[in-house]
């Protein structure tokens, strides 16, 4: 099977909202009018951001859903994406298990792949994700403020608490590591979320690489400080890992873990009602967990407000 037999095959599905999609030499897409242009790029490489093991549908969908991700943090709607894939070979079982996570997540966000690449080599997933948010509504990293609260949807650390086990630094029970490792393949894009957050949250990040460093991106980008209450940790855990961790290793999960692909935002503490609103309308759990500060940096305390002397550091590249 050749490249372009590949890509009809597998990749090449009748344009939608695209003027022209994949089978040219370069998509043609028009967004709405009154909308702005939000675009976001990621890139899996096996070894590095998964196992070779693992569910071609789950690597489909997650490959898709980090991309989305990226749109839930500035409120933008999903609209297209681009795909570029290095295969070591035209796999034809793999691709159709690959495709069916991949379209099966793009088709419930109505998000319609419209061109990329493929090519022979180490097996690499890198997706460009278009999307639209009505003008000046989109969610910022930097618009944070001195007072707001700072909040995160569901629950952080079963990734983490997966890749953990993954490594044999904990054994857990089989019904604990599968839930643990559906959340590190296959997490869950908080696209309606973010969309409900517009005009209420001041700035918003997802957590791809842990709690302290994303937070930290808003705190850095809207030169403000913050303060998080550590004993509000236990309700950012998952039963699995609140139950199935030491302590130690449960707090590392949670704020330094990655892998989670939630929220983190700020609000005023007068939107704490629209905050609310907007868990419910999403059927999605947020929790408040700190405070924005004027002091630089980022301070943990505990329940009597005491200084927390931790180190937390989350996941980088190249550090």
């Amino acid at each position: 099977m050749g490249e372009f037999d590949l890509i009809d095959r597998f990749f090449k599905r009748p344009p939608r909202q695209a003027v022209v999609g994949v089978g040219d030499d370069c998509a043609v897409w028009t967004p709405r009018e009154g909308h702005q242009l939000a675009l976001s790029a990621d890139m899996l490489v096996e070894g590095r951001h998964f196992l070779s093991t693992v569910d071609p549908v789950h690597l489909g969908h997650k490959a898709l859903a980090v991309n989305l991700s990226d749109l839930a943090a500035c409120g933008a709607t999903p609209q297209a994406f681009l795909l570029s894939l290095s295969l070591p070979r035209a796999d034809e079982a793999w691709l159709s298990l690959f495709t069916k996570g991949l379209f099966d997540l793009a088709d419930a966000h109505a998000c319609e792949l419209i061109g990329g690449d493929t090519t022979q080599g180490p097996l690499n997933i890198a997706i460009t994700v278009m999307g639209d948010v009505p003008n000046g509504h989109a969610i910022l990293r930097r618009n944070a403020q001195v007072g707001d609260d700072i909040y995160v949807s569901g629950f952080l650390g079963d990734a983490r608490l997966a890749l953990e086990a993954f490594r044999g630094a904990i054994s857990l029970p089989e019904s604990v590591f599968s839930i643990a490792r559906s959340r590190m393949e296959c997490p869950d894009p908080r696209v309606g979320l973010g969309q409900a957050l517009r005009g209420t949250a001041t700035a918003m990040a997802d957590i791809s690489d842990g709690l302290v460093g994303d937070l930290g991106h808003i705190l850095q980008s809207s030169h403000v400080g913050a303060e998080i209450d550590v004993s509000l940790a236990s309700n950012l855990m998952s039963t699995a890992t609140l139950w199935h961790c030491p302590e130690d290793l449960a707090l590392t999960c949670v704020f330094a873990g990655g892998d989670d692909y939630e929220l983190v935002f700020t609000a005023a503490p007068s939107s704490a009602q629209q905050v609310q609103l907007a868990s419910e309308m999403t059927n999605t759990r947020v929790t408040r967990i700190g405070r924005i500060c004027p002091e630089p940096g980022l301070n943990l305390r505990d329940a009597q407000g005491r200084s927390v002397k931790r180190t937390l550091l989350s996941f980088d590249h190249f550090g």
